[in-house]
């Protein structure tokens, strides 16, 4: 699976199976912080979401709405793995 300059790839994990994986060119969601964008070329990061909807903008599919009990989202070298508890 090969990334452009304007996509990257979101891997989608719970404890016992991959939930989903795919390109996209955004996500969104809020922290405790506030409300937070993931863009490509983002750096670093590392949140957790609790009870709080996570939006997966793909350039194909359009959005996809995850929401999930406690996440946590990592950001590194252009890829983002979100870690749910369903």
């Amino acid at each position: 699976m090969s990334t452009s300059a304007k996509e990257f790839t979101v891997r989608v994990i719970s404890p016992d199976e991959r939930l989903w994986e795919g390109q996209a060119v955004s996500v969104s969601s809020e922290n405790s912080a506030g409300k937070f964008d993931i863009l490509p070329q983002h750096a670093n990061f590392v949140t957790i979401i609790k009870n709080t909807p996570i939006v997966v903008r793909t350039a194909t599919t359009g959005n996809k709405t995850l929401k999930y009990k406690n996440a946590v989202i990592v950001v590194n070298y252009n890829k983002v793995a979100i870690y749910a508890e369903l």
